[in-house]
């Protein structure tokens, strides 16, 4: 039974990675613009050649991807994988193209047509309307699950506005989530698209973050946060320092799991690894889609372990603050997608897509090859310093991608890996990668034979509030800019949020530094005694 998950997307920068994502996995799924499934593509000489073992790839993960690093040439157990899944390969031989869980992210209303499970909330029109009347997806949303404000006037760049407005129309919105809800068979949580800088996708934001846990206390609740350019030279908005922390506070108590997308990390990689002199939004929006469409994998294209999104969590997160985690991809690619129609057996043009993209150089993928590249400071996509000798791994997952990857592949490369001992992990717990295999899908035409995935949990992190909380003290040290948030409800008596929400973040910092140490299974006892 599938594990529905909800979308929400919140503000401008919400919706537009929200949007992307939808598209993305709409190719992925073969599901065209409007909401109807297009035909199955005929299978490749790739897929024709590993059709034994397209389908049964992500069970046989069953053995590799749990095995700790130091233990990875430990191979007992594949050659029973490999017979059983054999015989589930020839059982379901003929549906192995489309075998995947739609259901997890769309449901399918009366006329066949699948509709996202996502809610798009702003307070001010113009991208929800974009996404909903303009261009070829605009049929795919369900107009009953789209919010906006009455007065359409925004938030302004201000947290304590967006976290007012939401209060104001929480109603509104609950009774949208409420009703996604009962239309789920198995709800297993909610995904949250948001910006933390700006005013509704952190205002708004940090109180739906609130309000879900007060809600759906047992679910799920993971966010896609994407954090601001950290040079003043390219901020837009002065107060984004302010709006981070207050934002911040409510990530640490109220989600369960928070992926960093860090803008200036994604600038960095369109210029330096694909070349683009001037990255537009809409290719940094693409290349936030395929990290989210990737990490997504395992729960679209099941297979034996980390099918559901706890199984994709529990490992990465061993204690609950230290939640937000760093992303890796490769080969990166941006894609500009066209159709193509393809002739079938029988003469018929069967219509998949296929793209043009910018892409880093790599010339030939191997699963050595893939998850050492996760691992190198270019390709991860937070602007944190991971070779900084105090800090380590806390744990990794990596997904690797590809129709002929074999177990014994997996078990190779982690052998590689700690011989050369080229990834340093925290000096209390295992040292250990966990690695899923997924299908690729047979709706999308890929020059590389394999690509991977990372989601990683990394001591510095820290670093990365530390920025923040440099430039909040900067101006809050000089009460700067100020004016706009007296004049909001929660801060006219008197400004002890943002000291608490300081306090919050800070307290988050020393907890991924004590991280680093080898005494950090007493860090609680250590901060009761103090």
């Amino acid at each position: 039974m599938p594990r529905e998950i909800i979308t929400l997307q919140v503000g401008q920068c919400g919706n537009q990675i929200g949007g992307e994502f939808w598209k993305q996995l709409c190719l992925e799924h073969g599901i065209q613009p409007d909401g109807l499934l297009r035909d199955v593509p005929p299978p490749t000489n790739d897929a024709a050649a590993a059709s034994s073992s397209s389908l049964p790839s992500s069970p046989l993960s069953s053995s590799a991807e749990q095995q700790p690093l130091a233990a990875a040439a430990s191979c007992g157990g594949i050659g029973r994988s490999i017979a059983s899944n054999n015989a589930a390969g020839a059982t379901n031989a003929g549906h192995k193209f489309i075998d995947d869980r739609k259901d997890v992210f769309f449901y399918q209303s009366d006329d066949e047509h699948y509709i996202p499970r996502a809610l798009l909330v702003d307070l001010e029109p113009r991208v929800v309307n974009k996404l909903t009347h303009q261009g070829p997806y605009r049929n795919l949303f369900n107009e009953e699950n789209v919010f906006i404000a009455e007065d359409g006037g925004g938030a302004g760049n201000n947290w304590a506005s967006g976290f007012r407005q939401g209060e104001q129309h929480h109603e509104k919105v609950l009774d949208m989530i409420d009703r996604e809800s009962d239309n789920s068979d198995s709800l297993e949580g909610f995904v949250m698209c948001h910006s933390i800088a700006g005013g509704t996708g952190s205002g708004m934001g940090s109180y739906l973050l609130e309000a879900l846990n007060d809600h759906f206390p047992k679910k799920i609740v993971q966010t896609y946060s994407v954090f601001p350019n950290w040079s003043s030279n390219q901020s837009d908005v002065v107060v984004q320092p302010y709006n981070s922390v207050l934002t911040l506070k409510r990530l640490t108590l109220n989600a369960d799991a928070v992926v960093v997308l860090d803008n200036t990390a994604l600038n960095r990689i369109a210029v330096d690894r694909l070349k683009i002199e001037n990255p537009t939004v809409d290719q940094l929006n693409s290349l936030v889609a395929t990290i989210m469409a990737a990490s997504t994998t395992t729960l679209r294209y099941p297979g034996y372990m980390n099918n559901d999104l706890i199984g994709l969590l529990a490992s990465l997160i061993p204690t609950p603050r230290c939640h937000f985690l760093m992303t890796g991809y490769t080969p990166l690619t941006i894609a500009d997608y066209y159709q193509n129609p393809i002739p079938t057996a029988g003469g018929s043009l069967s219509p998949t897509y296929q793209h043009t993209t910018h892409s880093a150089s790599v010339r030939k993928t191997t699963v050595l090859d893939v998850m050492r590249r996760l691992c190198q400071p270019d390709n991860i996509m937070v602007s944190a310093n991971t070779r900084k000798p105090s800090s380590c791994y806390i744990s990794i997952l990596n997904i690797i991608q590809g129709n002929d990857v074999e177990p014994t592949q997996i078990h190779k490369a982690l052998q590689r890996m700690r011989e050369r001992q080229t990834i340093k992990f925290i000096p209390w717990g295992p040292a250990s990668i966990q690695v899923a295999l997924a299908r690729k899908s047979p709706f999308l035409a890929s020059t590389n034979k394999v690509s991977g995935f990372m989601l990683a949990n990394h001591t510095s992190m820290a670093e990365l509030f530390d920025r923040l909380l440099s430039q909040y003290d900067t101006i809050r040290r000089r009460n700067a800019f100020l004016d706009n948030y007296r004049r909001e409800p929660m801060f006219q008596d008197n400004l002890d949020e943002f000291d608490s929400a300081r306090e919050t973040v800070q307290c988050l910092v020393d907890e991924y530094r004590a991280c680093e140490r080898k005494d950090y299974v007493d860090y609680g006892g250590q901060i009761l005694e103090a």
